[in-house]
């Protein structure tokens, strides 16, 4: 419930002076790129912690920390500068003048709106709190504890109508604790103590302190977005001239297959043979042997390999042996200056920009995992990826590899199972396939048979529905569509047959045995037999199994309690008989049982009340006010 005779108890106050003070976010400087900063005191992280933005000290220790998508700094001059920025900075939001007085105890559902907020004592969030910018995305929250702050288990801070996390600052005298799996968000500024996060704690923001340990334990923390910060897009992608064409390719080596391999793109060496291709597999040329255009590859290879070897890299990721683990990495040149062994997943976190560049160099050998993947998020491309490696590549079974990878002087082994979108190259060196799926971001460099608009699922009550069109279509014989549980593993659902022409065809299929989360991938094939994929997308099903909901009348306002719905943002909605919206409402949706209340209109009538949430109906209801 928002405070609103808070509030207008605090305006009334304020109108009796001449000018009044609107919260103002403090100037950050060099503290701005750091996640975790001390200015005395050590930082430390036990667990598996994911963290994007500096980590550092100017009077300590750091200690635990595995690779981190940041640059690590101890008492040099980076540090000097971030300690006198962070004193001026907490010296800003110690001085703000308050707007509100509030209990020490926060959240359980209360919505706090932009201002400066003093609270005296201890204090603490539980529950849920939301932040309400009001359609404003400059509005600034200060909170100024006197003293120590914490938060209880799962507390989540929630910003609502354009609230950003970097405008929300805590300002603490003393130690701050994070409960276990706590969702934070905001600048953290801890005065004279220690700030420590649990396992499973999620913080947009920053966790500083002038004088203080900072200890994280299997958190998920990065700097937040937005407030006039830099739009980040990696480095200039490099050239590849006519090698853009190949999805396979060695300068000098052969390049051989065996077992049955898909590929888009064009295949071939500069040096030896390429053999144990299906032609009717490829949708590209196959160059069994060397030719003008390789030779142009070769050279063109060549030259994209020294670009990226000669680039200056921003973040060295320092321990090569731990690379992926699930990492997140955001748009940059990074450096791995040893062998690297690639685990689990890497995230490439593109932060909304398509055109955002990752440059990985890794000087040494290249290997991953079995089931290692590569997963592009919030705009990523594969187009936009490269990996330069200073020796071989091996990518395991049943792998999904995302970017172009350019050896040098090494030979590239991808295994059975493996999903390569991108491209695969060797200046140097054997490249072999096993029973692959290869897709390069550029496609096939001749007029391809069918030129596809799109491809996407939707939940259907417990159906997948299917769809895909195509602008044109060329000796076309039929569409299959494949159906996996992981992504890696896939079977034939159903085929149907082409359309064909120039004219837009519109396709769709339902599968009425959807998993709870499927992956799907569409294929054509040619009259001729050849096979051309398009593209692989996720349908999950069921995100309100388990939903209950009551509600009931108490005054104008129908109340509502729910529970069991997949934890995220949702919208409670009143509709009219006519179908006009009378009232909505933005509602956090949990597991747990929770309240929610929306105001009904003045008039006597019947109602509907809708839940919403992801674009799927969870509930719907006739409510009736009587008087």
């Amino acid at each position: 419930m928002k405070k609103k005779l808070l509030h207008s108890i605090t305006v009334i106050g304020f109108l009796s002076f001449p000018f009044i003070n609107f919260a103002q976010a403090p100037v950050l400087g060099t503290a701005a790129n750091f996640v975790l900063f001390s200015s005395t005191g050590a930082v430390g992280n036990t667990g598996l912690s994911q963290l994007t933005g500096n980590v550092g000290t100017n009077n300590g220790a750091i200690t635990g920390f595995g690779n981190v998508n940041g640059v690590m700094h101890n008492a040099d001059l980076t540090t000097a500068a971030t300690a006198n920025d962070l004193l001026l900075a907490y010296n800003s939001l110690n001085a703000a003048i308050p707007t509100f007085f509030v209990a020490p105890l926060l959240g359980n559902g209360d919505t706090l709106t932009a201002g400066v907020y003093s609270i005296a004592g201890v204090s603490s969030v539980s529950n849920t709190l939301y932040l309400d910018a009001e359609g404003d995305s400059t509005a600034v929250f200060i909170f100024q504890m006197q003293a120590a702050f914490s938060t209880s288990p799962n507390a989540k801070i929630v910003l609502l109508n354009g609230a950003q996390a970097c405008n929300v600052f805590w300002k603490v005298e003393g130690a701050v604790s994070l409960g276990t799996a706590t969702s934070m968000k905001g600048t953290i500024v801890a005065n004279n103590g220690a700030i420590n996060m649990s396992t499973n704690d999620t913080l947009e923001g920053r966790a500083l302190s002038t004088a203080g340990a900072v200890n994280t334990n299997g958190v998920l923390a990065y700097t937040p977005t937005g407030c006039g910060r830099p739009v980040n897009l990696g480095p200039a992608a490099p050239n590849l001239g006519s090698a853009a064409c190949y999805v396979l390719f060695s300068g000098s080596g052969a390049v051989v297959n065996s077992g049955v391999t898909f590929a888009t793109g064009d295949i071939g060496t500069n040096v030896g043979l390429t053999e144990g291709f299906e032609a009717l597999n490829v949708a590209g040329t196959i160059h069994p042997i060397p030719d003008v255009s390789t030779a142009q590859a070769a050279a063109d290879v060549l030259a994209a390999y020294n670009y990226l070897n000669g680039l200056p890299y921003d973040i060295q990721l320092l321990f090569p042996a731990q690379f992926g683990n699930n990492l997140v990495l955001t748009p940059h040149t990074y450096l791995l200056d040893a062998a690297t062994s690639f685990t689990d997943s890497l995230y490439l976190n593109a932060e909304g920009n398509s055109n955002a560049v990752f440059v990985i160099q890794i000087n040494g050998a290249l290997s991953t995992s079995t089931f290692s993947r590569v997963i592009l998020i919030n705009g990523a491309q594969a187009k936009n990826v490269f990996w330069k490696v200073n020796g071989a590549v091996s990518i395991n079974n049943n792998s999904v590899f995302v970017g172009t990878i350019i050896a040098n002087n090494g030979a590239v082994n991808l295994t059975t199972g493996d999903s390569l979108y991108g491209r695969a190259f060797t200046t140097t060196g054997a490249l072999s396939t096993a029973a692959i799926v290869a897709t390069s971001p550029l496609g096939a460099c001749f007029p391809l048979p069918v030129n596809f608009l799109y491809f996407r699922g939707n939940p259907v009550q417990t159906n997948a529905v299917l769809e895909w069109a195509t602008s044109s279509e060329v000796n076309n014989g039929f569409f299959s569509i494949e159906k996996s549980k992981d992504g890696i593993t896939f079977e034939l659902l159903t085929t149907v047959n082409a359309g064909g022409g120039n004219a837009q065809r519109n396709y769709s299929f339902t599968d009425s045995q959807p998993y709870s989360l499927t992956y799907y991938r569409v294929s054509q094939t040619d009259i001729d037999g050849r096979r051309q994929y398009y593209r692989t997308i996720q349908v999950r099903m069921n995100i309100g199994t388990g939903f209950k909901a009551t509600q009931y009348i108490q005054g104008n306002n129908v109340i509502v309690q729910a529970s069991g719905a997949t934890p995220g943002i949702g919208m409670l909605e009143l509709y009219n008989l006519e179908g006009k919206k009378i009232a909505s409402k933005v509602i956090q949706l949990t597991k747990e049982v929770n309240v929610y209340r929306i105001a009904m209109p003045s008039q006597r009538g019947t109602y509907l009340l809708n839940i919403i949430s992801k674009g799927k109906r969870l509930h719907t209801a006739k409510v009736m006010l009587l008087q």
